[in-house]
Formats: structure tokens, sequence, C-alpha cells
């Protein structure tokens, strides 16, 4: 099962987040406000961010990813896919049934 990382600007964080599990793409959104650090025209940029950690499945993806790259104000959108290959079976099971379509 996938789970994605976004950055985001802190005033995204929440209505994205919200977005994701309301449409049941993702079973749930954590927001880690962080500062990030990184190398943007030429230069070496800091900024205040949420990284938002979106667990969904991999038939849901493709929409995650759809979905922030179209909601997202970042010219390029920092989205990474993580699989894990060891969750408790409780874990998977629910994120199945929290992103299924009702």
């Amino acid at each position: 099962m996938p789970t994605a990382l976004v950055a985001v600007p802190l005033s995204e964080s929440e209505p994205l987040a919200r977005a994701l599990v309301e449409k049941r793409l993702a079973a749930s959104v954590n927001s880690v406000n962080c500062t990030s650090t990184y190398r943007w025209d030429g230069a070496v940029q800091f900024a205040d961010e949420a990284i938002l950690v979106v667990k969904t499945t991999a038939d849901r993806y493709d929409d995650v990813v759809e979905l922030v790259e179209r909601r997202h104000p970042y010219e390029v959108v920092p989205i990474e896919r993580f699989d894990e290959s060891d969750a408790t079976p409780d874990f998977v099971e629910w994120r199945r049934e929290s992103v299924a379509e009702k």
C-alpha cells in the first residue's frame, strides 16, 4: 500500500488534507510542520511548510496525485510515493475500507 509525502505551504495543509479524506482518496492524512531547505532558481531557499503523509491504496494513488497536482500552488509539485512492505493486517484493512468508493 502506498503512502505519499507531499510538501505544501502551511496555509494549504488543512484544506488539501481535508479534500483527500473527504473524497475518500486517503484513509488519513498526517500534517507535520517543518522548515524546508531547497535549491530553487540557483539559490538556497528556506520555507515554512507542512509535510502531508497521505495513506492511500494502489488503486487510489493516481487519483491522489491528480488532486494534489490540480490544487497545489507550486510550479513543481513535491510528491513522493513510498510502498510499505510490512503493515499490520488491521491497518491494511482499515485503509482499504476508508478509501473504498461508496
